[in-house]
């Protein structure tokens, strides 16, 4: 549940009141005006109603000089049982502003992020080298690697091409930074190279691409749904992490081929982390408010959705096709 307050001119109030009523919304309140005019008034929603209300009140205030809508979660309501109730009737999605917001925050490519990029990749390396399965959980419970594929796609299901612009950046430098730390600890190691978590990194094949279909599925509907961030975090870390940390480390080794294998892993689950939470959103109806940026939006998730499906079955013939090398 939600409760909006908007803060407009007096005169609007009627008409809030009457996209409240054609919403059905649990309740509607104006308060008192003040001596500028400004009258506060709250409608309290389920997450359902959200959207639809929020796209209504925009297009009628929207643009209004010293208007406020603020959107405010609801942590308890009283009585329980109409709540539960409620939510029952639809499965609730996150308002676009509060999908944006949460996005847009995830693209910030500051000092936090290269860090625990760096922590990752150092935990992830010495684990896939040491064979240590526990030790590889970890490092993909804090790679930060869920937030930039997230963003890209919201930003193509938006068509904000400054989001997708972001988060294409963040991503590959989190990803490049990764492949050239491993790579320098794939260099200094001097050890033999025999861990099966390792070489089982260097191969790819219809399960991978499966797993991470379903690693950006299940990220697409924990950013809409609310499911735990950290164990999605996990699942698209799994795809994403220990590959890249494998392609460096076998860069450092200077095994070419194993490389190449990992490389292609890595590809693959990229395409599919993006492909599947690109079609998870347009499911879910995630897309602007305005007819225009509809329509843009719709153009651009076509062609993206297009190119990652296209560049999913070039990487599948390429590894179906390249010939074995034994090493």
């Amino acid at each position: 549940m939600k409760y909006i307050e908007i803060v407009a001119d007096t005169g609007h109030t009627d008409t809030i009141a009457a996209i409240a009523e054609t919403a059905e919304v649990l309740d509607f309140r104006a308060g008192i005006t003040d001596e500028n005019g400004k009258q506060q008034t709250r409608i309290l929603l389920n997450d359902n109603q959200l959207q639809p209300v929020l796209d209504s009140l925009q297009n009628v205030l929207g643009t209004q000089e010293d208007t406020y809508i603020i959107v405010l979660p609801v942590e308890a309501s009283l009585p329980k049982e109409e709540e539960v109730k409620e939510e029952k009737k639809s499965p609730a999605t996150a308002a676009r502003e509060a999908l944006f917001e949460e996005a847009n925050k995830n693209t910030r490519l500051d000092f936090n992020f290269l860090i625990l990029v760096i922590l990752s990749t150092i935990v992830a390396a010495i684990g896939l080298i040491e064979n240590n399965v526990a030790i590889v959980i970890g490092a993909m419970v804090i790679a930060p690697l869920l937030g930039p594929n997230l963003a890209l796609s919201l930003g193509t299901a938006l068509g904000d091409i400054s989001l997708v612009k972001k988060s294409i950046k963040t991503l590959a430098t989190g990803i490049a930074l990764a492949v050239i730390l491993s790579a320098i600890i794939g260099y200094l190691w001097v050890n033999t190279l025999e861990s099966q978590e390792l070489m089982a990194r260097t191969t790819a094949g219809l399960d991978s691409a499966i797993l991470a279909l379903a690693s950006g599925a299940a990220a697409a509907l924990s950013l809409t749904t609310g499911l735990s961030s950290i164990l999605v975090g996990v699942m698209v870390a799994v795809a994403l992490l220990p590959p890249a940390a494998t392609l460096g480390i076998m860069l450092g080794q200077m095994k070419f081929n194993l490389a190449l294998d990992a490389g292609l892993l890595l590809a693959i689950n990229i395409v599919c982390v993006n492909l599947s939470s690109k079609i998870i959103f347009a499911i879910k109806g995630i897309g602007p408010r305005t007819s225009q940026e509809k329509a843009k939006a719709k153009r651009s998730m076509i062609v993206y959705t297009l190119g990652w499906m296209v560049a999913l079955i070039i990487l599948i013939l390429v590894i179906y096709t390249r010939p074995s090398v034994i090493y």
